[in-house]
């Protein structure tokens, strides 16, 4: 087998594989053409989109606010809002159900809200403020005692120290003894209801009747006398009607308290149930909140007192001799209001019906009562074990937190100074103005747009909202330089480092305070009784006016840099309700100048009176599922009013507001969905995102005039038309209501 090749096919061979080979590559190339043509349609295609989901991006971008506080508050949304909720269904749930199921109650308070938790805020800022030495330190002498007084209180041992010889010396040589402890050696033939009475009112101690210098009902621009029901240990009668385990461990903390103060010594139990026999008849001659709403109060002179009340215990000589303390002279023209008439009659008679050695018992108990805060630690973990079951509070507040409540109590105007010196943003304060008088403009035209009102009431009605005065963040004099008549005033505010005889001091300032106030003109512009470090709002139908303290000017209720949305719905409906409280059921009572007096026609007074009903059934029907107990409608009419017009007129205010001022409110993160109407409403019910114990919540149903902040929400939103639309509810549909309870 020969192993050569011919050679004409060998050139065949190798063309035809040359041929092969080109239309291999060729093909490879043709193929590696259209890929290419492929990618670069679709990268150019790519580039397309790109810059239009850039653009698209950019515009999203540009109409968000990504600034740190609307991070936060996107944060504390999403935080908070349960979106497998329809709004329609239950609003409260959608807005606050994950806060709910989120949020603990601190084991030493009994709520958890939005209130609280920056009242904690502001507590601890003042703590920072006690405790710091400062250049105003130097210049004050009423910041230099507010810091003594704070530094007696913070040293405990001092406290312990003291222990209780200053409360039973004082016992003994002002009250005339103590029989529960005295036994058979107190002398019944001291005893003296009307000297004891007044005694205590020395040391601001008013358990059987009240005693107050206030504004005139009638003449707001005069100080008058107002008397009426005094304070029960538990607050409201109703805890006294039926014997349960807050009744027993008041009685249990009363016989552990007086044990302790006779070291140990057995207390008669006989006395014991004396005293809270005594207590419970108290309770049943008081008023409900509601029947005192309702009861006439009888305007009289002090000359004409005493043939009016026709009681065995002598008014007259009481007032007389408690305002001397004031250095205070009682003349016959002294005007006197007189509230709760028949229940200080009745007492009176109780008072004839007990024995001396009984009602002695329980008014220096009362005493004791209010002073355990103060005493040494033994005697504040008794009262703590009757808070747990009566407030549901399981430990006591931290030192510093309570001593620094106690001195902003005391001596509020103070520590204000401080805070607003130190912590408090004053552009918070000028930029809340303009929305102040946004929500003030729209109340005058909602007032001029209600149906039932005829024109004669309704023109009075307008003048009387324009006249609502303002006080925002805090008194002018008390950011300014000269402090004179401020340090005058607290003179006499001088304390060491006894903690007690500084507790007992301070009940002898406040109380003379009071009462040297009779005879002064009123002083409309006068902070005194509010607080600029307390984180709420107010009302005073006498003044006419309302106040945002400087506290609540800070998030989450209000911040200057957020949207609008966000403002308008938590202090601008906080703004609305306030300014709606001048036409509730009692603030309708006065006129433009705070004097209680007739200025509505019967005819509108008759038509609101319909249509309170309906609000009033509202809320009556409103279960309280965790003690599943129903409100009172009744009790809750005027706030549940403010409430609904506040919604109202700080809604349409930010409408206003919107429509000048087109694509300036920009959306936050991750709630983009949301339209700023529906932000609007969200921001308003993050505000009222509430837990409580069982015990507070029983407390609020019982003797609170607002209604749970569930039905807060609830209630407002059902009987708004604007609600329905903005969330596409339909009227009936879940917590919106068909026939809507309007009055304003």
């Amino acid at each position: 087998m020969s192993m050569e090749i011919n050679t004409s096919e060998q050139k065949s061979f190798k063309w035809k594989k040359f041929l092969i080979l080109f239309g291999i590559i060729t093909s490879l190339f043709i193929i590696a053409t259209i890929v290419l043509a492929i990618l670069f349609g679709i990268e150019r295609n790519h580039i397309k989109m790109y810059q239009s989901s850039s653009s698209s991006s950019e515009n999203e971008t540009k109409n968000l606010c990504l600034s740190s506080y609307c991070l936060k508050a996107a944060n504390y949304l999403l935080e908070s809002i349960d979106e497998t909720i329809d709004p329609c269904e239950n609003f409260y749930q959608f807005t606050c159900g994950t806060w709910i199921k989120n949020t603990r109650i601190p084991y030493d308070q009994q709520s958890q809200n939005a209130f609280t938790q920056l009242q904690t805020q502001v507590i601890f800022d003042i703590i920072d403020l006690l405790s710091t030495s400062t250049n105003e330190s130097t210049q004050l002498n009423s910041v230099i005692n507010a810091q003594h007084l704070y530094n007696s209180c913070i040293h405990e041992e001092a406290a312990e120290k003291d222990g209780i010889d200053g409360i039973l010396s004082l016992i003994q040589t002002q009250f005339n003894g103590w029989p529960i402890i005295q036994q058979s050696n107190w002398n019944e033939s001291t005893y003296n209801l009307l000297d004891l009475s007044v005694k205590l009112s020395q040391y601001n101690s008013f358990p059987l009747f009240y005693t107050l210098t206030y504004n005139d009902d009638e003449n707001s621009s005069a100080q008058c006398i107002y008397i009426g029901q005094g304070t029960l240990s538990l607050g409201d009668r109703n805890y006294y009607l039926n014997e349960s385990t807050i009744t027993q461990a008041y009685q249990k903390l009363m016989k552990d308290v007086i044990s302790a103060l006779t070291n140990n010594t057995l207390v008669n139990d006989s006395d014991i149930d004396e005293i809270f026999q005594f207590e419970k008849s108290l309770a049943q001659n008081f008023y409900t909140t509601v029947q005192q709403r309702e009861t006439p109060v009888y305007r009289l002179t002090f000359g004409s007192l005493f043939n009016f009340m026709n009681t065995s215990f002598n008014y007259t000589e009481y007032l007389q001799r408690i305002y001397l303390f004031g250095n205070v002279t009682l003349v016959r023209e002294d005007i006197i209001n007189v509230n709760d008439v028949e229940v200080l009659r009745n007492i009176s008679i109780l008072f004839d019906q007990s024995r001396p050695r009984t009602i002695q018992n329980y008014l220096i108990w009362r005493f004791v009562l209010n002073q355990i805060d103060h005493m040494p630690k033994r005697f504040r973990m008794m009262k703590q074990e009757f808070i747990k079951i009566f407030s549901g509070t399981a430990v006591e507040t931290s030192r510093p937190v309570k001593c620094a409540t106690y001195i902003t109590d005391n001596m509020g105007m103070v520590v204000s100074r401080l805070y607003i010196k130190k912590k408090f943003d004053d552009n918070a304060r000028q930029e809340s103005i303009e929305t102040v008088k946004n929500i003030h403009n729209v109340l005058s035209e909602m007032i001029n747009g209600s149906k039932w009102m005829n024109l004669l009431s309704k023109t009075v009605a307008i003048e009387k909202a324009q006249w609502i005065h303002e006080r925002i963040g805090y008194a002018d004099e008390l950011n300014g330089d000269n402090m004179t008549d401020f340090e005058q005033q607290y003179a006499e505010y001088k304390f060491n480092s006894s903690y007690i005889q500084n507790i007992l001091r301070m009940l002898q300032l406040n109380a003379k305070k009071n009462l040297f106030k009779l005879h002064k003109s009123v002083d409309r512009k006068n902070w005194d009784d509010t607080f600029p470090t307390t984180v709420n709002a107010y009302y005073r139908p006498s003044f006419n006016d309302i106040t945002l303290t400087a506290a609540i000017l800070q998030t989450p209720f209000f911040r200057k840099d957020a949207p609008k949305y966000l403002n308008y719905g938590a202090i601008g409906t906080i703004i609305g309700h306030e300014l709606t409280h001048a036409f509730d059921n009692d603030g309708r009572q006065y006129d433009k100048y705070g004097n209680r007096i007739p200025w509505w026609t019967y005819e509108t007074i008759n038509s609101f009176n319909e249509h309170k009903q309906c609000m009033i059934e509202q809320y009556n029907n409103y279960t309280i599922s965790q003690i599943n107990m129903n409100i009172n409608g009744k009790q809750t009419l005027s706030e549940n009013i403010a409430d609904n017009g506040g919604l109202k007129e700080a809604f349409y205010a930010y409408q206003k507001w919107s429509k000048m001022n087109p694509n300036v409110d920009q959306k936050l993160p991750s709630l983009t969905k949301y339209s700023e109407e529906q932000m609007f409403f969200m921001s308003y019910g993050s505000i009222w995102c509430s837990k409580s114990t069982d015990q507070a919540a029983l407390k609020i149903v019982l003797t609170d005039t607002h209604s749970p902040t569930e039905f807060r929400i609830l209630g407002s939103t059902s009987n708004f038309d604007e609600f329905d639309r903005v969330f596409g509810c339909k009227p009936g549909q879940g917590n919106s209501r068909i026939n809507k309870c309007v009055i304003w």
